[in-house]
């Protein structure tokens, strides 16, 4: 069928954009042609913020943007501009500051009215359609809004002014520049205090519901632990850690048949989750499963590192090496069905799974059959496993979302069989259900490929490959890297793009006008390069990792306040520059950059990036000493620059047995405060030209040795990985 409309999103790359090209609104994209429109024609501009992922995003339009008549009101009255946060978190970010500020709450979709000179003066998030007994209806809303405009023209124009003041005012105070980094030992205890204090000690995570993943928060305790491995406090930081993220792999917010993570888990219990698979948590849950593994030496959580990188690489990859964004939440349950339903990819009905599993299983229990097994391993009951409280919608009733409720010895028992072959059971259980699961439609695919994102998930192939010593991980990373430096960075320039797109035949797509990079592109690439090397030892991933840190500071560095914009000068249609100030769902840019400054200072012998260092923390020093919780990724920055890095140096060729025992040593280590650098006796390589004093170190006896380096001055060689795991677990 030809569609009724077409407005100029047809024209644009984002999945979530095409998504509103056929609404009767006539949509423009984030540009000059709306800003131009607007002043032209004297019109107020609406704002729509959004994401593919974005379940209310979905509902608005539908209720709102595909109505003709609120098309029509909007039309005649706005520009309507459409923005995907997605490609455009500066946008997203400035807007987003004005909505917290004003409604004191915020999300998507975020609606927003702005004056032809892109002031906002209004904004909220969801509108339903038609005024309802609590809320207005955004049909009123819009015509209360453009009455304003035509009665108190000069009335609104003065107020947004006001209102960009103090947004101004707002944004500056949040950013201090003290006179010196806070004092780490304090910053880590309060931090741990604040996470033990919000500890859920039944089912891990650190809120009652919903409960998110958070990584940060993990990767803040193993480095607790890891300076405080002897201390009753060390204990408990390395249990929460460990505990969480057990129950998490055993709950439903795990994907058992598919792989990989939801997005977040709407209860207590890790059962119900928004079914949404995130880009972002995949890599870091990836990193974070592996640093599991490395420190307790437990297979369950390697496998579960394995279990999220199959996900990635079948679901979310490009052939050309690039990964994809997000998978939605939403899917229809059949082919024949009119309407999405929430979760209708990932979820059973009883008798399905005794369908699938009419198996009798030998020698158990007297007619037990594997869906039976299945079952009552995974909580499956009959009239579904939801309980409607968590689900207000009724989209779930009569269905079951898997969660693991018993351990596989007394799963064994309750149908009278050994122990060892549950596993083989399961796995067939498991091979059968996802057999039957890729016969459903399958929910939408955002193929939007970013910089940043494509960083998180390099490191956590990256560091899955160097703990599990798996050599195909690391090739993944290094696949994925040559992408981003084939199609997300400017080679004449030196500076990297923000985002391309899976194009008509497969091919890797670009914008007409590229979004270029923001900061946390910079900073989530520079660290998956510093990540990558680390596992492959190819020197030309720190190359390029230094140079980007040398644009990183040309673009975003604040000379007056410290630390780094989240977006660069010089573009006349954003109102602010902002600094983030909270490690959420991704740590913030200015947290993880401290450690990629560190990092650096170690691979070039460039001191000015220890100060910068130094400087970012002290920038955030008080937010530090007061709610570290906020800022744990920051929190952890403040022990890796206190305690100094330790370059831990392995003279030895390449490709010998005995380097390579040395480097599976150093990889089998979990400790926050190293950088691995592998000195090949290449004089004329990058590394001996950026740190002279490699030349000094030699191999003891013809064999690989190891130094412990800090500040460039070094201890004995040793020549056994036992000595050296010595002298990495003090």
């Amino acid at each position: 069928s030809v569609p009724r409309h077409t407005n100029r999103l047809i024209n644009e790359k984002s999945p979530y954009l095409l998504q509103h090209a056929h609404n009767p609104v006539d949509w423009y994209p984030w540009g000059q042609e709306a800003f131009d429109k607007a002043k032209k024609e004297n019109k107020l501009i609406f704002l729509s913020v959004g994401y593919s992922t974005c379940h209310w995003c979905h509902v608005m339009e539908e209720e709102s943007f595909k109505n003709k008549e609120i098309g029509e009101i909007m039309n005649k009255n706005f520009v309507c501009i459409k923005v995907d946060r997605e490609e455009r978190p500066d946008v997203d970010k400035v807007y987003m500051t004005f909505v917290q500020a004003t409604s004191g709450g915020g999300g998507w979709p975020m609606s927003v009215w702005l004056t032809p000179d892109l002031k906002p003066f209004a904004g909220g998030t969801y509108f339903p359609p038609e005024d309802g007994v609590h809320r207005v209806g955004f049909r009123t809303v819009l015509l209360r809004i453009a009455e304003q405009w035509k009665e108190n023209k000069d009335a609104l124009l003065e107020n947004s002014q006001k209102i960009l003041e103090a947004l101004l005012y707002r944004s500056e105070i949040h950013v201090q520049g003290q006179e010196s980094p806070p004092p780490s030992k304090e910053v880590m205890a309060t931090c741990f205090q604040q996470l033990s204090n919000s500890y859920d000690e039944d089912y891990g995570g650190f809120s009652e519901s919903p409960k998110f993943p958070t990584p940060v928060n993990l990767n803040f305790l193993f480095t607790y632990w890891a300076l405080h491995r002897t201390a009753p406090e060390g204990a408990r930081a390395l249990q929460m850690a460990l505990h969480t993220l057990k129950m998490m792999a055993h709950g439903g917010i795990h994907d058992h048949i598919g792989q990989g993570f939801h997005r977040y888990s709407t209860d207590q219990h890790w059962h119900v989750p928004h079914f949404e698979k995130m880009l972002y948590d995949q890599g870091q849950l990836a990193a974070t499963y592996s640093r599991a593994f490395q420190i307790s030496g437990d297979e369950f959580f390697g496998s579960v590192a394995q279990d999220i990188l199959l996900y990635v690489s079948r679901d979310l990859s490009d052939q050309a090496g690039g990964f994809y964004s997000a998978e939605d939440a939403d899917s229809y349950p059949t082919t024949a069905s009119g309407k999405k339903r929430e979760g209708a990819f990932c979820v059973w009905a009883a008798d399905e799974i005794q369908a699938l599993l009419p198996d009798p299983v030998e020698g158990a229990t007297e007619g037990t059959t594997l869906g039976d097994v299945f079952m009552h391993h995974y909580g499956v009951k009959e009239t579904g496993n939801v309980s409607p409280m968590k689900d207000p919608h009724q989209e779930l009733k009569g269905k079951n979302v898997l969660i693991v409720r018993c351990s596989p010895e007394l799963t064994a028992s309750r149908f009278g069989l050994e122990p060892g072959r549950l596993g083989a059971l399961l796995r067939e259980g498991q091979r059968r259900l996802s057999a039957a699961r890729a016969q459903r439609p399958r929910p939408h695919l955002d193929t939007k490929m970013l910089a940043a994102w494509n960083g998180l998930m390099i490191s956590g192939f990256a560091q899955a490959g160097a703990a599990l010593a798996k050599q195909e991980y690391v090739s993944r990373a290094a696949q994925a890297a040559a992408f981003l430096r084939r199609h997300l960075f400017d080679p004449a320039s030196g500076r990297l793009l923000r985002s391309c797109y899976r194009g008509k035949d497969n091919t890797v797509e670009q914008s007409t006008v590229p979004i270029q990079g923001f900061l946390e592109d910079y900073v989530f690439v520079i660290q998956a390069l510093f990540d990558l090397y680390e596992a492959s030892l190819e020197q030309g991933w720190l190359e390029w990792a230094l140079q980007l840190q040398h644009m990183q500071d040309k673009l975003f560095w604040d000379p007056k306040d410290f630390a780094y914009f989240s977006s660069e000068a010089g573009d006349p249609s954003l109102l602010l520059r902002l600094k983030d100030d909270q490690d959420g769902a991704e740590p913030t840019a200015n947290s993880v950059t401290v450690t990629n400054l560190l990092r650096a200072a170690c691979y070039s012998g460039h001191t000015e990036w220890v100060e910068k260092a130094g400087r970012i923390l002290a920038a955030f020093s008080e937010r530090l000493q007061k709610i570290p919780i906020a800022l744990p990724e920051m929190a952890r920055a403040t022990a890796v620059f206190h305690h100094t890095l330790k370059q831990v140096v392995i003279c030895g060729d390449p490709q010998g047995e005995d380097t390579k025992e040395m480097l599976r040593c150093v990889h089998s280590v979990f400790s926050p405060n190293k950088v691995l650098i592998l000195a090949d006796g290449d004089s004329a390589g990058f590394l001996y030209r950026q740190l002279p004093f490699l030349a000094s170190l030699e191999r003891k006896d013809g064999k690989a040795t190891a130094y412990v380096c800090s500040n460039f001055a070094c201890s004995l060689p040793v020549t056994s990985p036992e000595e050296l795991r010595g002298m990495l677990c003090p």
